[in-house]
This record gives structure tokens, C-alpha cells and sequence, in this order.
């Protein structure tokens, strides 16, 4: 049996974490303003939930990005297939992530692949090179790593 799946990431900021993230990867900001207008059309949920990103209802504590090419669900725009979900949390992110997010640049291109990244608002910890590879570690605009090789 195969399983589906998504990253949940927290966030203090999902926007904004959504759109680095969708500029990062190449991937669609997900559109669930159809869902959204279609609950608040009949009280099923509060205006005070949502949000307007980018010109259209949003879910106030909860953005995601999802690969053009993967199949979504057209009613509630969720994605079915590869997909980052950040959810907002109220507390900072303290310690190193358990699980992190690698970036694979084409051949010969890890340096503009990085170099674009900062331009989007990530920083720059360290490279690392040794025996099983080289890459470099950032940290995306609310600090969380990931790498890219």
C-alpha cells in the first residue's frame, strides 16, 4: 500500500514561509479560495480565519505549496501529491530541525542556486565538505535549515 503524504512545517508566518518556499522550489502557492468562500457563504467558518495573500481568500493560519505538475483536488485547491503545508504556531523556533528540506541544484549550478536563494531571503550557515559530498546549509527567512547539494 502506498501512502500519501506532505511536510508540515510550523511557522510563525505561513505566507510568507509559502511563498519563499513556492519561489524556492519552483512549486504553486495553493489557491483554497473557492473552499473558503464557499464555507463562509454558509457560516461554516469565520472571516476572522482568513486572510487575503494575494488578492484572494486564504486561510488565516495555514499556506501551502504543492508542485504544478502533481494532481489537486480542483474543489479545495489542496494539492495531491508533493507538497509543504506551514502551519502558524505561536511559539519560536528554538533548536535545530529534526528533519530538513535538500534542495538538489543542477550540475555545476549549486553556487547560482544558492546565491538565488539569498536573493529570496535565506542565509547562508556553512558548506561542508568531506567524505560523502559537499553542500551547503541555510536557513530559510523564519530559520529553519535545509540544504542544498
Amino acid at each position: 500500500m502506498t501512502l500519501h503524504w506532505k511536510l508540515v512545517i510550523d511557522a510563525a508566518d505561513p505566507h510568507a514561509q509559502a511563498d519563499f518556499w513556492a519561489e524556492a522550489l519552483g512549486y504553486l502557492v495553493e489557491d483554497n479560495s473557492p473552499l473558503i468562500e464557499e464555507l463562509l457563504g454558509v457560516g461554516a467558518a469565520p472571516e476572522s480565519a482568513t486572510v487575503e495573500p494575494h488578492g484572494r481568500r486564504a486561510w488565516r493560519d495555514l499556506a501551502a505549496v504543492r508542485h504544478p505538475d502533481d494532481p489537486y483536488d480542483e474543489k479545495s485547491g489542496a494539492g495531491l501529491g508533493r507538497r509543504l503545508l506551514f502551519q502558524r504556531v505561536p511559539e519560536p523556533k528554538t533548536v535545530k530541525n529534526r528533519l530538513h528540506v535538500d534542495v538538489h541544484a543542477a550540475p555545476g549550478q549549486r553556487d547560482t542556486e544558492v546565491a538565488r536563494l539569498v536573493g529570496l531571503g535565506a542565509g547562508v550557515v556553512r558548506s561542508v565538505d568531506g567524505p560523502g559530498g559537499s553542500w551547503h546549509v541555510l536557513l530559510d527567512p523564519e530559520g529553519n535549515e535545509f540544504c542544498v547539494q
